[in-house]
């Protein structure tokens, strides 16, 4: 039996009833952009997050590029942030003419390591980008403390966590800014590409949506500042609109099967060789990708693909020795953690619908691998 990575044909085919209306709803209003159904959908995601607000954008690089742009850092500016991540984290920052500055990981859960934030702030440190890799949330206790000690602003990349909590609060709500990404592979994913800026600033809230209309202000064709032109389209606000309603649901069904992978692995005796990532008591995932460390990282992947099971790496190389990033000085050794973990990530299939004989599959091929 072949399992994939993921599969979004369950999923549409439990809500196309709802996606006909969705996408019949706009095509009759011939609204196609921003408008009453992004209205809608931002009024409804925030009210899901518990935030004052909720500002849509064209894709999860963009929302980090408006934060980022809404706090005024630029040229002369560093933004400390982790290596082991998706590049528009860092790329956001460059783009503005900042300097990104990659500091470790916790090798246990794969986030950011707060201590390292702390030792890398200078002078010219103006914010703290975490990113709750696959997920999972990082120490948002420790980094807001080194935020409030430092005074720097704390961004929130949370384009792989929407759903997820720390304490009972929802990621992306307890910085200055969350960044949300809703891609479609996303968990809470539209059928192209669509994000969103979250902020707890009042000062900043309607900078945000001024910059993703080109700085429009305070009527169109009249401009306070320059912008970008970064507005989500009608069709995928809807498309959104089905599908968040079940999203809670759908957390629940990943955390079940993540459970499911490893009781099976500890029924095979295989729990020390497949390394899941370690959930502090304050966070509940929601497990965007589930993603293991294994010894052999390399072999074993090429044996689950001979086998037709879905896996990925995330990420094959950090972003610190990344080429277009060497001229900031980091080389092989810099961030160990970080690195390692690079060598042994594998991720392996997970969506809701990920049934007990297809996890089954995967197990028995990794038992083979490993064994």
């Amino acid at each position: 039996m072949s399992v994939p990575l993921l599969d979004l044909k369950p999923q549409y085919a439990a809500l196309q009833a709802g996606f006909d209306a969705a996408i019949a709803r706009v095509v009759g209003s011939q609204h196609f952009i921003m408008g009453p159904e992004v209205n809608a959908f931002e009024a409804e995601v925030a009210s899901f997050l518990g935030a004052s607000s909720a500002v849509t954008c064209a894709s999860g690089s963009d929302a980090l590029l408006l934060a980022l742009w809404a706090l005024d850092i630029g040229p002369g500016d560093e933004v400390i942030t982790t290596a082991f991540t998706f590049f528009a984290t860092a790329g956001a920052v460059s783009r503005l003419g900042a300097t990104p500055v990659f500091v470790d990981i916790d090798p246990a859960t794969l986030n950011i390591d707060p201590v390292a934030i702390d030792a890398a702030v200078t002078a010219r440190t103006k914010a703290i980008i975490p990113v709750h890799i696959f997920g999972l949330p990082a120490d948002m206790d420790a980094i807001s403390a080194v935020g409030r000690k430092h005074g720097l602003a704390v961004i929130e990349d949370a384009a792989q966590s929407i759903g997820a909590t720390w304490r009972g609060q929802q990621t992306g709500t307890m910085g200055d800014f969350g960044c949300f990404s809703f891609f479609p592979s996303k968990n809470l994913g539209c059928w192209g590409d669509g994000g969103l800026v979250t902020t707890m600033r009042d000062d900043l809230r309607e900078v945000v949506k001024q910059l993703r209309v080109h700085g429009n202000y305070p009527k169109k064709y009249f401009h306070k500042r320059v912008g970008m032109n970064s507005r989500l389209d009608a069709l995928q606000a809807a498309i959104l609109r089905v599908k968040l309603p079940h999203l809670a649901a759908w957390g629940e069904a990943r955390r079940e099967r993540v459970i499911g992978y490893k009781a099976r692995l500890a029924d095979r005796g295989l729990a020390e060789q497949v390394v899941f990532q370690s959930v502090p008591e304050q966070a509940v995932p929601v497990y965007h990708q589930v993603v293991v460390r294994i010894a052999e990282r390399d072999r074993v992947m090429a044996h689950l693909q001979a086998r037709g099971i879905g896996c990925a790496i995330y990420y094959p190389r950090p972003l610190h020795l990344q080429e277009c990033f060497a001229d900031l000085g980091q080389t092989e050794g810099s961030l160990p953690h970080t690195e390692q973990a690079c060598r042994e990530a594998l991720a392996l299939p997970i969506f809701p619908e990920l049934s007990a004989d297809q996890q089954d599959e995967v197990v028995g091929a990794l038992a083979e691998a490993i064994q």
